[in-house]
């Protein structure tokens, strides 16, 4: 074996090493309610640690709305659903942050959940509320931010080993392929695996909301008004997104509603109430 040929099977065991060094610290999940299976690399107590440091610095950047009514709805909406999530481990937070121009809310792992403001109008009620912060309470029980780091750390570790395998190509050979490989991890493995955990927060959502006591079909009707909101072809191609489109988003929830009902008993407690407009909406 000549020394070329040395120094490139030395980096390929390297390489072999740290994907299986990976693979050694990947977990086995599941998912709560769909039971899909996952790979997680990252632990529960790294994950929780990063959304706490996450919230505050989001909280420390942001203008937090201190609003007694507004808060009021979110925080009683809110830990309705936390109560149904079944995580007694998270320790839940919920912020409205002022900011009317901005159509959102997230939940970090740990339980620390915020809305903005601008989502009011688009949530209309309670009900609406409920969609949004069960899908999102959704994304955090389903562990989808530690699953999205550890298929970034196994989409690099891939990477590597292309690049090894092409370290005695010619440069420019061996750098198209690089990039074509940068957008085949891009658009064929992790924005579909975004796709389906955006579409898992929706089923696992429906189901929280409903065991909240909270009519699930007002997830149907919110997104229909975030679809008139945005109109229609703002969005990019479903195939480049990260989200699904309304469309299907629209067509998999009715498709989902008929399992949703079976965990749904109106509660008196969880009163549809109408939101509060922030200030210029």
């Amino acid at each position: 074996m000549g020394f070329l040929e040395c120094v490139a099977m030395s980096r390929l065991l390297q390489v072999v090493v740290t994907v299986g060094a990976l693979a050694h610290f990947a977990a086995c999940a599941s998912a709560p309610y769909t039971n899909r299976w996952q790979i997680m690399m990252v632990s529960q107590s790294q994950e929780t640690t990063l959304g706490a440091d996450a919230y505050h610095q989001v909280l420390t950047k942001a203008k937090v709305d201190h609003d007694p009514q507004i808060n009021g709805i979110v925080r009683d909406v809110g830990e309705r659903i936390a109560r149904v999530a079944d995580r007694p481990d998270y320790k839940w937070e919920f912020t409205v942050i002022d900011a009317p121009d901005t159509v959102n809310a997230f939940a970090l792992p740990g339980g620390k959940v915020a809305v903005y403001t601008g989502l009011l109008p688009v949530a209309q009620d309670s009900a609406g509320l409920a969609a949004v912060l069960g899908h999102e309470i959704a994304h955090a029980i389903a562990r989808h931010g530690a699953e999205r780091m550890s298929q970034a750390m196994g989409a690099e570790a891939v990477g590597t080993v292309l690049a090894v395998g092409l370290g005695g190509s010619n440069p420019q050979t061996a750098n198209a392929v690089m990039q074509l490989y940068g957008l085949g991890a891009q658009v064929g493995v992790l924005l579909p695996w975004s796709r389906t955990q955006e579409s898992e927060a929706d089923h696992i959502g429906l189901i929280l909301m409903a065991k909240a006591g909270y009519d699930p079909e007002a997830a149907l009707a919110l997104w229909q008004r975030m679809e008139k909101l945005e109109g229609k072809g703002s969005q990019p191609a479903e195939f480049l997104s990260t989200h699904p489109g309304y469309g299907t988003r629209q067509h998999d929830i009715q498709s989902w509603l008929p399992e949703a009902r079976r965990y749904y008993q109106a509660d008196p407690n969880a009163k549809v109430v109408p939101l509060p407009r922030p200030p210029g909406k």
